[in-house]
């Protein structure tokens, strides 16, 4: 279950519970009168490198120094 924090209770603590998201990446809801107006959660970091995310998905080249001509592309045919 999400925590939930009113604002009086956030703006007095506002420090220490963006800390806390930030070490348990638990997002926080900030309520009002009751009712939930905002989640305060930590971003979701992305790869900068797309070399990363193929890392590994080759998994045999037999002659990675043959020359690739017009009939060796799929798309071409």
């Amino acid at each position: 279950m999400v925590a939930r924090v009113s604002k009086s209770q956030f703006k007095a603590k506002a420090l220490e519970l963006f800390r806390e998201i930030e070490a348990t990446g638990e997002p926080l809801i900030v309520t009002d009168h009751g009712q939930p107006k905002l989640e305060i959660r930590r971003i979701a970091q992305k790869h900068h490198n797309p070399l990363d995310m193929l890392k590994g998905s080759v998994l045999r080249y037999d002659d990675p120094f043959e020359p690739v001509g017009e009939g060796d592309w799929e798309v071409l045919k």
